[in-house]
């Protein structure tokens, strides 16, 4: 059949397939998004006004981003509890994909407050959880968003190479379209995959730009 001949069997069989496998990226995307963000937002407010503290915690979530994502998901195979064939080990290595952006623009964000702000907190009787909550976080909320909408298009892309260790989603179409040169199978999985990424980079900021100006 010429290649430009689209074999409608096959288009049959990746739009059955294709709502099931694009749940299950979104289930990888979605939650290592969550576990990242409630471990480098707690951990950047808390690091945030200490260099110490704060050069090591960015020290050891920088460590994931040195490894290739392939012979990261490889080396966390055989490791016990967290390891293995599956989603597990794919959230595990998306999590520490995530955490470094995330962790670098909180921190920034925090770090960015204007301490006249600050001061007229403290003037107004604040206590340093209050000034938190009413005041650093909303003036970070745009940066911090900002970060957030890094690690989550990069996770996206990241999500299809999971497919290799079993893990499920759109790389599942990516891989099989290689191993048997079928150009369907790889855009079915690499348009919808763009097409996430698009929309979680404008919805995203969206939000960052409302924060922004509100």
């Amino acid at each position: 059949m010429p290649d430009n001949v689209v074999d409608y069997d096959v288009l049959r069989d990746i739009l059955e397939e294709g709502l099931p496998l694009l749940g299950e990226h979104l289930a990888l995307v979605i939650t290592a998004m969550v576990i990242a963000a409630a471990i480098a937002i707690p951990l950047g407010i808390l690091v945030a006004h200490t260099r110490r503290w704060r050069a090591l915690a960015t020290g050891i979530a920088g460590i994931g981003q040195t490894i290739p994502s392939l012979a990261l998901f490889g080396f966390l195979i055989p490791l016990p509890l967290i390891g293995g064939i599956g989603a597990h080990t794919a959230i595990v290595a998306l999590v520490l994909y995530a955490v470094l952006p995330i962790l670098r623009n909180t921190i920034t964000g925090i770090q960015g407050v204007d301490p006249a702000v600050r001061d007229s907190a403290v003037a107004m009787g604040m206590t340093r959880a209050q000034m938190l909550r009413l005041v650093e976080l909303p003036l970070a909320a745009p940066v911090i968003l900002s970060g957030l909408r890094i690690a989550t298009v990069a996770t996206i892309g990241t999500a299809t190479i999971a497919a290799a260790i079993g893990a499920g989603g759109l790389g599942v179409f990516i891989f099989r379209g290689i191993a048997s040169v079928d150009k369907w199978q790889i855009l079915a999985g690499a348009i919808p995959s763009a097409l996430l990424a698009l929309c979680a980079d404008a919805g995203i900021g969206w939000l960052e730009k409302r924060c922004a100006s509100s």
